[in-house]
């Protein structure tokens, strides 16, 4: 008996809001396959139905797609088609699907993206930030004191920042993004991307902090936060100065963590101890 031909693990974009959002050749590669691994077959099923799709759901998230993969790869490897889609947007980016699609490409399937979709890229789009360099830095830790210390780490980091954020913390975050880059470093608040109340809202930290803890309205829906890169060379030295600093000390003494950070980086050393 021949062995079949492997099919095509299919990575498909969906809307981010709007429902218009979506390609017609997305919209066929969901009713052709043999299979649709959703994030949440319960929010995934009102968009299909909308698109007059029925090709059978199977839940694939964070907690199961390790158990999972492996079988939607025995499908794959029989020659059925499947497409993965997350809750919005292009699967992967702060979503799951990379397991299955790293062992897709193990087992030797052909794994074929159809692009779509994607807020970062959307809000990055619209923010008015440089956007030939850029890094995606997805969810901050939950944890104040884990996620002031992620953001003094990138305080040097020359490109456009982009970071997804819970709305019910992204004022608290905009508080810890002024502590670590500055009341001035340009920012962007991208919420509610493509629906009814979408907001663009760039503006200096500080302002753009206080505006938000201003405005509940502010503090719903889905948020991107976008930051400006240090534009400085002094100041991005500095910056990379003191989180080394941050770091040496808790294991050296203050003069020895200081001297090692300034030669490392090459931060003045009396400026490594802050105000």
């Amino acid at each position: 008996m021949d062995q079949a031909t492997p099919g095509t693990l299919h990575v498909v974009a969906t809307p981010i809001g709007n429902r218009d959002d979506i390609s017609a050749r997305a919209v066929q590669v969901l009713r052709s396959v043999a299979l649709i691994a959703a994030e949440d077959t319960r929010h995934s099923r009102p968009l299909l139905a909308h698109l007059g799709v029925d090709t059978p759901l199977k839940a694939l998230h964070e907690h199961n797609e390790d158990a999972i993969a492996q079988a939607l790869v025995e499908r794959l490897l029989q020659g059925e088609d499947v497409a993965l889609i997350s809750d919005a947007g292009t699967p992967l980016v702060s979503d799951p699907g990379y397991r299955l699609v790293r062992a897709a490409r193990a087992a030797g399937v052909r794994v074929s993206p159809v692009p779509g979709a994607c807020a970062a890229i959307a809000a990055l789009s619209a923010a008015g930030l440089p956007s030939d360099r850029f890094v995606f830095e997805g969810f901050l830790p939950a944890k104040r004191g884990a996620r002031r210390s992620r953001l003094e780490a990138l305080a040097a980091e020359t490109r456009t920042l982009i970071f997804y954020e819970s709305p019910h913390r992204v004022a608290e975050t905009l508080d810890d993004m002024r502590a670590a880059f500055g009341d001035e470093r340009e920012a962007v608040l991208a919420r509610e991307l493509t629906k009814l109340f979408e907001t663009v809202l760039g503006e200096p930290l500080a302002a753009l902090a206080a505006r938000v803890a201003a405005d509940s309205d502010q503090q719903r829906g889905e948020c991107v936060l976008l930051v400006a890169g240090c534009a400085d060379a002094a100041e991005a030295q500095l910056a990379e100065g003191r989180r080394l600093f941050a770091l040496l000390r808790e294991e050296l003494p203050p003069s020895k963590a200081a001297r090692l950070a300034s030669s490392i980086s090459g931060a003045p050393r009396k400026a490594l101890y802050g105000d």
